[in-house]
């Protein structure tokens, strides 16, 4: 997957340091089991990174020129979806796949389809 100079950085940054990686690696875990499905959790941990930018910037110059480009709120979670993508399927446990019985059982007892 290829990451933005802005998911680049962010990823950089964590992985580069050891208890910055161990705290990530738990949040990502913990955000993906609350989550309903793989879009609310990889939303979830885009927004996280995404505030976790802005406070950032605050100490490390790297992250404050990150949030000057995304303006007075930083780096959107558009901009750090793909990242937060990547850490989801890194670090936290992968979703049991539905089969398709299940799936179909679940249709049929929606309703008559259209």
């Amino acid at each position: 997957m290829s990451l933005n100079r802005t998911e680049q950085t962010v990823h950089d940054h964590i992985v580069q340091r050891p208890e910055e990686r161990r705290h990530w690696q738990d949040k990502v875990a913990r955000l993906s089991a609350r989550a309903a499905d793989d879009h609310g959790a990889a939303d979830a941990v885009a927004a996280e990174l995404a505030a976790y930018c802005r406070e950032r910037a605050g100490v490390a110059a790297e992250f404050r020129e990150l949030v000057g480009k995304g303006g007075a709120s930083g780096p959107s979670r558009l901009m750090l979806r793909s990242l937060a993508e990547q850490l989801l399927r890194q670090w936290a446990t992968p979703r049991p796949k539905q089969r398709a019985s299940d799936l179909s059982a679940r249709g049929s007892a929606v309703g008559p389809s259209l």
